[in-house]
């Protein structure tokens, strides 16, 4: 079983994210925080990593994540409200892999993640 985490500080998208990549058979841990994320990677690094980029420290969260021993092999995705791309060459610099746009939903995790728990 993949182990996905979502780095946000809204609960309610945790929430709902986890409700939803549950199902896709994937063990999903959460963070509310960039430190709180930083500390849970550092003791066990999850496949897959959701950072909302309107998180404090977002960017330096993908860029020490980066830095850990196995952190390149870590699947990245910057979580942003609009397709600003400004911000997304900032994710990307950091290290993020790709992009999802908020809110999200079940059809669009569905395209995004349900392979990937099949390929698992």
């Amino acid at each position: 079983m993949q182990r996905l985490m979502i780095a946000d500080s809204s609960d309610v998208v945790r929430k709902v994210g986890k409700r939803i990549l549950s199902g896709f058979d994937f063990l999903v841990l959460e963070a509310s925080s960039s430190l709180e994320a930083l500390v849970r990677c550092e003791a066990e690094l999850p496949n897959i990593l959701i950072v909302d980029a309107t998180m404090d420290g977002a960017l330096e969260l993908i860029a020490n994540i980066r830095n850990l021993p196995q952190g390149k092999s870590v699947r990245i995705y910057y979580c942003v409200v609009e397709a600003d791309l400004k911000k997304m060459m900032m994710g990307k610099r950091a290290g993020a892999d790709d992009f999802l746009l908020k809110p999200f939903d079940r059809k669009i995790l569905t395209q995004v993640f349900g392979n990937l728990s099949i390929a698992a």
